[in-house]
């Protein structure tokens, strides 16, 4: 398989490397308009064929095109990548609209083509984990899904903090909570520099009103937080990513009621047990995902985070911005009303 890489920035390096890195890949051409970025390239990955010209890139004979390049260009070049036959790999988030994002799904399955969106937390060791034990019933009936990821970051001069941090934990949400319908989303957020919003609040509610999710981001905290808490009816979970054992703690604690008695009447119990944290894999992610990306081509089958994941993503992220401009206004998602 030939790969083509377009944005050399932050990310695109790595894309590269994991893609040379896979056996089933015999090609890998590096794009950008960035000479210096070019430069570097060659010089990280000696031989590795570079081009400045996307429309040579989709001339070449490429099987797929990854692209790592700002939000805001995301659906240009996707939407080109395909027209010309290729298979794609879009960065998070996938679009900048529900609209962009249905579009691009349908050319792709008109041309019977491939569309990952690198969601990569799902592909870690951590996350597999966290799935694996809620799927088992190890937390019972999920409570609340409860994210904060917060640091003194780079700010982005195309999207606010919801569009570029909340993804990741978004993704997060959806793959573990599987069968979790969610109806609306309402959100708060302040721009204290300049007109997009850098610190932000986001709550998703679910069909089923005993289950609620909420996230905190932020590009201007005095320390870095990646921390995740998922709360069930028999046990409750922390997922730090910043810690390299234990990043996954299991909590035998909770709330239970000792009668059947309106609420007002009812013993309430809090219950504190033992505190676990179980063995996952430490596997690259990225690596993880290059894989499933190449090896959904070869067997002719949406990746796990294909296109419709890459929507429903977008979609929240949309609707956030909609209720932040109306200071919190719940927004609906999917035509759902109540």
């Amino acid at each position: 398989m030939k790969i083509g890489v377009v944005g050399l920035g932050y990310w695109g390096p790595n894309l590269v490397r994991n893609f040379l890195g896979h056996k089933l890949v015999e090609k890998v051409i590096a794009c950008d308009l960035n000479e210096d970025r070019l430069t570097q390239i060659k010089v990280k990955f000696h031989g590795i064929e570079t081009l400045n010209d996307y429309q040579k890139l989709l001339e070449s004979d490429v099987d797929a095109v990854a692209i790592a390049t700002s939000v805001n260009t995301h659906y240009d070049l996707a939407k080109q990548a395909l027209e010309a036959g290729k298979h794609i790999w879009v960065e998070k988030p996938f679009t900048s609209s529900k609209a962009q994002a249905e579009e691009l799904i349908r050319i792709a399955e008109s041309k019977k083509l491939n569309i990952f969106v690198d969601h990569t937390f799902l592909y870690t060791g951590a996350v597999r984990k966290i799935k694996e034990l809620i799927d088992d019933g190890e937390l019972g009936d999920i409570i609340y899904f409860d994210s904060v990821r917060i640091n003194l970051g780079l700010f982005q001069h195309d999207v606010n903090v919801v569009w570029d941090l909340a993804p990741h934990d978004l993704s997060i949400m959806k793959y573990v909570l599987n069968g979790k319908e969610a109806v609306a989303v309402s959100a708060n957020g302040v721009s204290s520099y300049n007109c997009l919003e850098n610190i932000a609040q986001m709550s998703v509610h679910f069909k089923e009103s005993s289950c609620f999710a909420h996230f905190h981001v932020n590009w201007t905290s005095p320390v870095k937080i990646r921390r995740i808490m998922i709360a069930g009816k028999k046990k409750m979970l922390v997922f730090d990513d910043l810690v390299y054992s234990e990043k996954i703690k299991i909590y035998d604690s909770g709330v239970e009621f000792k009668s059947p008695e309106s609420i007002h009447n009812a013993l309430v119990q809090y219950r504190t047990g033992d505190m676990y944290s179980p063995q996952i894999s430490h596997n690259e992610a990225l690596s993880s995902a290059a894989k499933e990306f190449i090896d959904s081509i070869l067997e002719k089958r949406k990746p796990l985070t294909d296109g419709k994941n890459g929507l429903e993503v977008v979609e929240i992220l949309e609707a956030s911005e909609k209720s932040i401009k109306q200071r919190g206004i719940p927004v609906y998602l999917n035509n759902h009303t109540v």
